[in-house]
């Protein structure tokens, strides 16, 4: 199993590396940032921005939706954590744009006899996707009023960040 890799993998030094890495840092983010983005096991979030361990919040899920739980997490990190930006990043080719819901619920469905209570979120564009994802989060009652919150959409080929703007409003 792969998991039993990781696991050996710790055993072997990747426990104390990583210990090592974290020796001394707060928990609260230095770079008071949150950033969302997909599960895709090809994006490496501290490299994708040059950063480090302990500078800021990485939240991740399957196509880097804002969610409940996402938004949860972001308000727990604000109020308890100190931070203050959030970072919204889904990609293209995201496996989320090659099924809708319905298709999803009824596929679980079929093979379990169950419809889940939940959905996956699944969206065509992630560029609107993004955009709802802003709205949502800087509308929440709940987010520090002095969030700031911008979105983009990564280019899984050449990793480069396309901003996503909403209401008309442009990088100034």
């Amino acid at each position: 199993m792969a998991s039993e890799d990781l696991l050996r993998r710790h055993q072997v030094g990747g426990g104390r590396r990583a210990a090592a890495g974290a020796a001394g840092l707060a928990a609260v983010p230095s770079l008071h940032t949150a950033v969302v983005t997909c599960m895709d096991a090809r994006i490496d979030v501290l490299t994708l921005f040059g950063a480090n361990v302990g500078e800021a919040h990485v939240l991740r899920n399957a196509g880097g939706v804002v969610t409940d739980d996402v938004v949860r997490s972001i308000v727990i990190s604000q109020r308890k954590l100190a931070t203050r930006d959030v970072l919204l990043v889904q990609h293209s080719k995201c496996g989320l744009t090659t099924f809708t819901d319905a298709e999803f619920c009824e596929e679980l469905a079929a093979d379990t006899g169950i419809e889940p209570s939940w959905r996956p979120q699944a969206f065509p564009d992630p560029a609107e996707s993004v955009r709802r994802g802003i709205a949502r989060l800087r509308r929440d009652p709940f987010l520090h009023p002095d969030t700031r919150v911008r979105g983009f959409v990564l280019d899984i080929e050449t990793f480069a960040l396309d901003e996503v703007f909403v209401d008309g409003e442009r990088a100034g």
